[in-house]
């Protein structure tokens, strides 16, 4: 195999790295390395550069680390590099090097070569800045020592050859980040709401089931989970969830209407739980077909309420938060009374202050407007 065409297997090696690294963030950690070492380099950076004139530095080589007594002292001449200044002006998305972009009078009488290339020490530099997501600018450094010569043609070729692929990996890695983010958002407020959810499919396989919906599962007999199948008990009530999920699956495909079905799920000495069927807006499969599922929300009204949060929201003490926390779960006064040990005229006199405080009138609108005004789970409150 001859030179070139082992140079060209280490560009598209590198090539691949990038893509890869826009996956899985953990490896753009030595890639910096990989680009220093492929065109024939000591060191090499990767850093993007805010509007805001904040500089996130993604990957450099380990002789560009500097100490902690020095950061500062470094974030500074990231933020003033003057590459990267010449460089946008030069032209965005252009390979360039510093003979592009200094003269070599600018590079002895220079700040930033006499104090911060110097003390890494750089002299010959190979790069671009190009424009990445969210009005960021992406800046490859590639550098080298004064005695090991300017960058040749061939190398600079080599460089615009990896370019864009840099640039798309990185837009592609943001995207990613950003998808990753909304989505640990949406698991976690799943997480975090007092409804249970869970993502099936038509045969109501679980595909996500929310922490709520798993101590649902835990403490409710009527619900299961059989073979990963989310099913009800007894079979006649899980035949009917069934076709709930099969019909709104089947209409919502349709795009005709955006169904939702409800239904009742009796449970022994305790008021029934609230499940709802709902359809998930469609999304790809790794095919690019899309998925078929819908959401299957279930509410227990008897979950225990924070009282903690109605003390908050309504400036109730803590015996009227308790007591307000009862009246949500549907207890009586008598009830209610009975459990705290204390008078029912005592209960009353509570309520009183309840109603006033929540600006309600009735025992009836202070239940509701309790009820709902708390949507979180209790742990972690």
């Amino acid at each position: 195999m001859s030179s070139h065409e082992t140079q060209q297997r280490r560009v598209d090696a590198l090539i691949a790295r990038l893509y890869d690294a826009a996956v899985d963030d953990a490896l753009w950690r030595g890639t910096a390395a990989r680009m220093a070492d492929v065109l024939g380099s000591t060191s090499a950076v990767l850093k993007l550069h805010s509007g805001d004139g904040s500089v996130s530095l993604l990957d450099c080589t380990d002789n560009l680390i500097v100490s902690d007594r020095d950061r500062a002292w470094a974030d500074d001449w990231h933020r003033r590099d003057l590459w990267v200044q010449r460089a946008a002006a030069f032209g965005l998305s252009r390979v360039v090097t510093s003979d592009d972009l200094v003269t070599r009078d600018e590079q002895t009488r220079s700040d930033f070569y006499r104090e911060w290339l110097r003390h890494l020490g750089i002299h010959h530099m190979l790069g671009a800045v190009f424009p990445t997501a969210d009005g960021a600018i992406g800046v490859l450094g590639i550098h080298r020592a004064r005695d090991a010569g300017a960058y040749t043609p061939a190398q600079r070729r080599q460089a615009a050859l990896v370019l864009p692929h840099l640039q798309r990996a990185l837009r592609l890695g943001q995207r990613l980040a950003a998808r990753a983010r909304l989505d640990a958002a949406a698991l976690e407020a799943l997480d975090r709401i007092d409804t249970g959810v869970l993502v099936v499919d038509a045969s109501c396989r679980i595909v996500h089931v929310s922490a709520t919906a798993q101590s649902l599962l835990r403490e409710n007999a009527p619900l299961g989970v059989v073979a990963g199948r989310f099913v009800l008990r007894p079979p006649a009530l899980h035949d009917r969830l069934r076709s709930m999920v099969g019909r709104v699956i089947e209409v919502a495909s349709s795009r005709t209407a955006q169904p939702a079905a409800a239904l009742s799920v009796p449970r022994a000495h305790r008021m029934p739980l609230a499940l709802e069927v709902a359809p998930l807006r469609p999304s790809a499969s790794v095919l690019g077909e899309p998925q078929p599922l819908c959401l299957v929300f279930i509410r227990d009204p008897q979950a225990p309420i924070a009282v903690s949060r109605l003390r908050d929201l309504f400036g109730l003490t803590h015996t009227e938060g308790l007591v307000a926390a009862a009246l949500a779960q549907g207890h009586a006064l008598d009830d209610i009374a009975a459990g705290m040990d204390i008078g029912v005229a005592t209960v009353r006199s509570h309520l009183k202050r309840i109603l006033a405080k929540t600006g309600t009138h009735r025992q009836a609108e202070a239940v509701a407007l309790m009820a709902r005004s708390v949507g979180t789970r209790l742990d972690g409150a």
